[in-house]
């Protein structure tokens, strides 16, 4: 803002104020009061202008001012307007709005009072058809009004139709509930014959399974019959073995107690081994042998080439001492 104040009062002294210059002889003529005196007028000339200056440009600002102030009012005003306007506008779209939502309601109103008004035509039209239907019922069925009217007049049992009519349709529900009853008991009998049948089927697979398992239990029996058989033949066998054994052990004992006694008799041995002891018994046979070999060789002068057979050694250790033999020298 200084800057262009500034080249403005440059230009308006440029081309406003335009100062008459003294020339240069005659400024060196003329006296300093006078160069001063044109100094100040050319001072309070510029000062002048500058003021005019200052003043023009006040006077503009204060336009300025006043049109900005007018403006800005304006420009409330204008916005009050709008403002205004703005809710009218809203107003106005709010009545409309208001207006567009009575007149749709009012459009539905009289669609549900004209659905409801056909609907209530319709069920004129069926109850209009349905009062049709009851009068000719009616006079289809009046026949059998007198009839039962007849038949209260014949029974005399009962005071009035409806009466009669309860009555029997009593006896009806009795003989629904009967029938009911019944087929209820059919139903069970059924459930019944049914589980009869399926205990009878569980009975003949139960009585199966256990002849199976008597099929399996006789073959078992007859396996461990053949076993016990089988074992009682081996026992036999063995038995008999075992027998055969004892008799051939006996005739072993027997024939070593004859041995004993004769080689005791013949060689003069005291018997004193027991009957039972037959290993004492055959060692007592083995060393009287072994004696009598001893003898003889004794006896009997050696042959070359001839070795006389050796006796087994004894089994016991125990020598004998007997009045003609001699013990050999093995045994001492």
């Amino acid at each position: 803002m200084a800057f262009g104040l500034e080249e403005y009062l440059r230009t308006a002294f440029r081309d406003k104020l335009w100062l008459q210059t003294v020339p240069a002889w005659d400024a060196a003529a003329q006296l300093p009061s006078a160069r001063l005196l044109l100094k100040r007028r050319e001072v309070a000339e510029v000062a002048r202008a500058l003021q005019s200056q200052r003043e023009e440009f006040r006077q503009r600002m204060e336009r300025l001012e006043q049109r900005r102030q007018q403006l800005g009012q304006r420009k409330d005003q204008l916005r009050d307007v709008a403002l205004k306007f703005d809710a009218f506008l809203k107003a106005s779209a709010a009545r409309q709005e208001r207006a567009l939502r009575r007149a749709e309601e009012a459009r539905a109103r009289g669609a549900r009072q004209g659905a409801e008004a056909a609907r209530l035509r319709r069920e004129l039209t069926g109850l209009l058809q349905r009062r049709e239907r009851l009068a000719r019922r009616l006079r289809s069925l009046r026949g059998f009004g007198d009839y039962l009217r007849g038949v209260l007049a014949r029974t005399g049992q009962f005071q009035d139709v409806p009466d009669m009519l309860a009555h029997f349709g009593a006896l009806a529900g009795a003989r629904a509930a009967l029938a009911q009853q019944a087929e209820a008991g059919q139903e069970r009998l059924a459930q019944g014959w049914a589980r009869l049948r399926r205990y009878q089927e569980e009975a003949s697979s139960e009585l199966l399974r256990t002849k199976s398992e008597v099929a399996q239990l006789r073959a078992h029996l007859e396996a461990a019959r053949h076993d016990v058989l089988q074992g009682e033949s081996h026992w036999a066998h063995i038995q008999s073995m075992a027998t055969q054994k004892t008799l051939l052990l006996g005739q072993i004992k027997l024939a070593v107690l004859n041995l004993f006694q004769l080689a005791t008799a013949w060689l003069n041995v005291p018997m004193n081994v027991a009957l039972e002891d037959t290993e004492a018994q055959l060692d007592t046979v083995l060393l009287c042998m072994q004696d009598l070999a001893a003898i003889c060789a004794e006896l009997c002068p050696r042959q070359p080439g001839l070795s006389p057979r050796r006796l087994p050694d004894a089994t016991s250790m125990r020598p004998l001492h007997h009045g003609g033999a001699r013990v050999p020298p093995s045994q001492e």
